[in-house]
């Protein structure tokens, strides 16, 4: 009996033994399994410890092999960039469908000096320029010096070293990227759809930041962009694009830039068109300039570009031009125009005019075309630098035969010409806006019932006029109560960060008005403080 127990025990512990065997062959299988899976990104660098490494001579031969690899082999889908270390290119980065290139914020892609290009982008598609369509494409994180001082034998805005040039393009993003001293554009698209640019830092560059052409689906925000030759953000001939959240200036001299925003017109349909929450302030240019132009075209083909809850100030300072302002318009149907502040710009804050006596007619062929101007803060407009006189308008009208203004519920104040030529208004109003502090660009509305300051809801001793005194038909919806039943004028209005409504337009706290009166009234006021507050 006892010797048939002893046998079971010792089968039992073999059987045990033979499963711990089998489970640890299957641990180190799988582990193996699991260390056998490649990584999906292939690294650069230029310390040595890449996949593929460079010497910081012609680093776009290596950087080549490393996507080419990429394309070849499905398993892989990113191209990583290590830093810090500056990539010295002398040919094309080509990329492929189905790729990832990006890098640590300290590698640096540079052209080198006195490259002596013809009209090539520095990355651009795979294949000869222009000719394959390209698809799923995310370039991100790293830094593009276009070494414009380093190749002064061509000119600015001429197609010269374009940093990202793709041609009948889909699904592209752009984002996290530094590109600056450039001769051309930072992001070029022709014949795209899904584009997206984001997070980006755009710094001189001799074209556009975003140029896209004959596009769709197009999308920037996020952006910080200092032009330097032409705009921030451009499109020509494209449709369904948004333009938010940017902030856009220029550099001040003779070679600085155009328009922060630039909307063209001259062949396809432009319907769906939207500008908003954009900073847009010390351009050389205008601070958005829309322009239809060529053949005549019917109303559909140009109509609706909803420009909203933008600021631009001190927009419109080029000596050499007259077609500055905040927003500079022509050939476009049904412009809503409405919740901005333009503070400060040169010209006109509004302005329907195209310039003349460039190399191509940029008149407009049609008539009827109407611009609706409702719930904006239009203050301190400046005289232009050129043909100064006659200027310094809230809103001008200089092709009334073919152009007109529809106004509404707009603040007027401190216009250095006027407030309208060649336009009328209803409902504006023509008081101080009260600003929470203009020198700081903050331009959220003063008011006893409450403002926002950027951190928690403040009262101040007095309530701006703009406050309740918007469009009657406009949303107020997404305005904190008390909002009192209507839209306030200004950047803030139908957002979370409108001011509240106080008293009244106008009214002053009496403890302000007491404490203004004489020393003796302060005295008082503080007297009655204590007394009732037992301070």
């Amino acid at each position: 009996m006892k010797k048939r127990n002893w046998t079971c025990k010792w089968q039992n512990r073999k059987n045990v033994g033979v499963y711990i065997v089998i489970l640890f062959f299957l641990i180190l299988t799988g582990t193996a399994s699991i260390s056998l899976t490649p990584d999906m990104t292939v690294y650069v660098a230029g310390d040595g410890s890449g996949d593929f490494n460079c010497d910081g001579e012609a680093d776009q031969v290596e950087i080549n092999h490393a996507l080419k690899f990429v394309a070849e082999n499905p398993d892989y889908t990113t191209v990583y960039l290590k830093g810090p270390f500056t990539y010295t290119i002398d040919e094309t980065i080509y990329i492929h469908s189905n790729t990832i290139l990006e890098g640590d914020s300290d590698a640096v892609v540079k052209l080198i000096d006195r490259a002596g290009w013809t009209n090539k982008p520095m990355i651009p598609l795979i294949g000869k320029y222009g000719d394959s369509k390209i698809t799923n494409v995310t370039i991100s994180g790293f830094e593009i010096d276009g070494n414009h001082d380093g190749n002064t034998g061509h000119s600015k805005g001429q197609g010269y070293y374009n940093m990202i040039y793709f041609n009948n393009a889909t699904n592209i993003t752009v984002c996290n990227m530094y590109m600056h001293d450039g001769h051309g554009d930072g992001l070029r698209i022709n014949y795209g759809e899904n584009i997206q640019f984001y997070n980006n830092t755009i710094y001189q560059l001799g074209h556009d930041g975003l140029y896209a052409i004959e596009s769709y689906n197009v999308k920037a925000w996020n952006n910080t962009i200092t032009c330097r030759t032409n705009s921030g953000l451009r499109v020509w001939n494209s449709n369904h694009v948004k333009f938010y959240d940017n902030v856009i200036d220029s550099t001040y001299d003779r070679s600085a830039g155009g328009p922060g925003i630039q909307i063209q017109k001259s062949s396809a349909v432009m319907d769906d068109i939207e500008v908003y929450n954009n900073v847009i302030h010390n351009t050389f240019g205008p601070g958005l300039w829309l322009i239809g132009y060529d053949s005549s075209y019917s109303k559909e083909e140009a109509r609706n570009v909803h420009i909203h809850h933008n600021i631009f100030y001190s927009t419109g300072t080029n000596p050499s031009i007259d077609w500055v302002g905040g927003i500079v318009i022509s050939g476009f149907y049904d412009t809503l125009i409405e919740n901005n502040v333009f503070d400060g710009v040169y010209h006109a804050a509004v302005v329907h005019m195209y310039p003349d006596g460039k190399s191509a007619d940029l008149s407009p062929k049609g008539t009827g075309y109407t611009t609706i101007v409702r719930n904006n803060i239009i203050a301190n407009t400046l005289e232009r630098k050129k043909s100064s006189l006659g200027t310094g308008y809230g809103v001008i009208n200089y092709l009334p035969e073919s152009h007109s203004f529809v106004i509404h519920n707009n603040c007027l104040y401190n216009n250095k010409g006027g407030d309208f030529i060649n336009a009328t208004s209803t409902g504006s109003v023509y008081e101080n806006p009260l600003f929470a502090s203009r020198r700081n660009h903050d331009y959220h509305l003063k008011s006893t019932g409450g403002r926002w300051n950027g951190k928690t809801w403040v009262k101040d001793r007095v309530i701006s006029p703009c406050i309740d005194a918007g469009y009657s038909s406009s949303d107020y919806s997404q305005e904190p109560e008390d909002n009192g039943g209507r839209i306030n004028i200004g950047r803030y209005g139908n957002t979370e960060e409108a001011s509240k409504s106080g008293i009244m337009p106008g009214y002053q706290a009496w403890w302000y008005k007491v404490s203004q009166v004489s020393p003796l009234g302060l005295k008082i006021l503080r007297t009655l403080i204590r007394i009732f507050f037992f301070i």
